[in-house]
């Protein structure tokens, strides 16, 4: 009775684990990101527990954000149809679209370098000199760092970009 017992428990665990290894969406696609909005709140909640805001600063956190995410976006897809050229050339030893690829892809981690920066200068601007010192000192943060969550992160609050994207916050 009791190996049976132990049998079950076994079962029951194994079927827990697999229904939450299953895909979400039921087309065994991964799930769609976050909307740009999403993204700033969760960005702006991680912030706002670090540098206490206020109400006000949060919201016009979330605006920056948000606005930062969006613009954000469709660079970030061109920069992964651009990371997969590249992979298709290196395996094609195709030199020429490497160094054309390659070139593309620097413009593009400007673009997404000068939104993050006009983001995080900002949310900057809007912290009082206190909030300042602390965010200062935060790990990643402060001018010229990522934020928390770092790119890939703004933390990187601010645009969650993939590369020289964004969570947490956007690097200054």
């Amino acid at each position: 009775m009791l190996r049976k017992f132990t049998v079950l428990c076994a079962a029951a665990a194994l079927a827990g684990t697999l229904a939450f290894a299953q895909p979400t969406g039921g087309t065994g696609t991964p799930p769609a990101p976050p909307d740009p909005a999403t993204m700033a709140t969760l960005q702006v909640n991680q912030l706002t527990a670090q540098l206490n805001l206020t109400d006000a600063q949060k919201a016009q956190a979330i605006t920056i954000f948000t606005n930062a995410n969006t613009s954000a976006q469709p660079i970030q897809a061109n920069m992964q149809t651009l990371q997969q050229s590249l992979a298709t050339a290196v395996k094609a030893n195709a030199t020429a679209t490497i160094t054309s690829v390659a070139g593309q892809i620097g413009t593009a981690q400007g673009q997404l370098t000068n939104i993050n920066g006009l983001a995080q200068a900002a949310f900057y601007a809007i912290l009082t000199a206190d909030q300042q010192k602390i965010y200062n000192v935060m790990p990643m943060g402060g001018p010229g760092g990522r934020g928390p969550g770092g790119p890939g992160g703004p933390g990187g609050a601010g645009p969650q970009m993939r590369g020289n994207g964004m969570r947490g916050r956007p690097p200054m």
